[in-house]
């Protein structure tokens, strides 16, 4: 039983880049615990680092809030930006990780969590990035895209193609 909550925990940790908090604003007033807030956060993705993506996503205040058993609601928008050189592996070029989990945050106390997910547009040459909410039963249609088409970056030596 052990082994199984050790491995189910390293599952849960691994495939998801760390985010770092800009900002919040305020959305409304809780007189117990924290404020209800939108936060905007930033991550870039671990396999293209030239790629940073801002996250805005709602959390809930008050008491609940504060101890970590609110749920947050499903609303979250995403904008991401070539911000270096972008150096595409064989496998993302070929679109064999499309779909691959690029970022998750924990948006319950068990069931919840928001993700983005990565996809390669070839023809365009473009990484799109996608945000939903999801549950262990039910999911929420409520989403966000962006998509960064891959330019040459200035004063950059030509990136190599890896075969990662």
């Amino acid at each position: 039983m052990r082994k199984t909550l050790v491995a189910l925990t390293l599952v849960c940790l691994t495939g998801s880049a760390a985010a770092e908090e800009i900002g919040s604003v305020s959305t409304k007033f809780k007189l117990m615990g924290p404020n209800d807030k939108i936060v905007v956060e930033v991550f870039q993705d671990e396999d293209l680092p030239g790629i940073a993506c801002y996250l805005s996503r709602a959390k809930t205040g008050g008491v609940s809030g504060a101890v970590g058993v609110a749920e947050d609601t499903s609303d979250a928008s995403l904008e991401c930006v070539q911000i270096g050189p972008v150096a595409l592996t064989d496998d993302i070029r070929s679109g064999k990780r499309n779909g691959e989990q690029v970022f998750k945050k924990r948006t319950s106390l068990i069931t919840k969590t928001l993700q983005v997910v990565r996809f390669y547009d070839a023809p365009r040459n473009a990484v799109v990035y996608l945000t939903y909410s999801d549950r262990i039963i039910e999911g929420s249609p409520k989403n966000s895209v962006s998509a960064v088409a891959i330019q040459p970056w200035p004063n950059a030596a030509a990136p190599a193609t890896s075969n990662k």
